[in-house]
């Protein structure tokens, strides 16, 4: 019993001097003004808010979303294939890879794809 109660007091002293000296090191000693402000996705936040906001950046990104979920969708249908209808699984993964590549088609049709610019 009293060496448990030894080993409690060892570990909360233990911790205490690890998160003092984890506080104490961690102590910026110049202010960022860019990590001080609450935004980092490419404008400044103190200067005037009335400045156009990039349109391709924020279509670049979602053409990234679309990509990625699209993988996340595609990924399970190569693992259910053996367990179930071929025929149902054929004709959705086709469906699936045309609406896809009719949304790639539009995004090329509207220049999004012509990074040149």
């Amino acid at each position: 019993m009293f060496s448990m109660g030894i080993m409690t007091m060892f570990i909360l002293i233990l911790s205490s001097i690890v998160m003092l000296l984890a506080s104490i090191l961690s102590k910026k000693s110049y202010s960022d003004r860019e990590k001080s402000s609450p935004f980092e996705c490419g404008f400044d936040p103190k200067s005037s808010s009335r400045l156009p906001f990039s349109l391709r950046f924020f279509l670049i990104t979602i053409i990234f979303l679309i990509f990625d979920v699209e993988i996340a969708l595609i990924l399970p249908m190569i693992l259910i294939i053996n367990m179930s209808n071929l025929t149902i699984w054929t004709f959705t993964s086709i469906i699936f890879i045309i609406i896809l590549l009719i949304g790639l088609y539009h995004e090329w049709n509207q220049g999004m794809l012509n990074w040149s610019l």
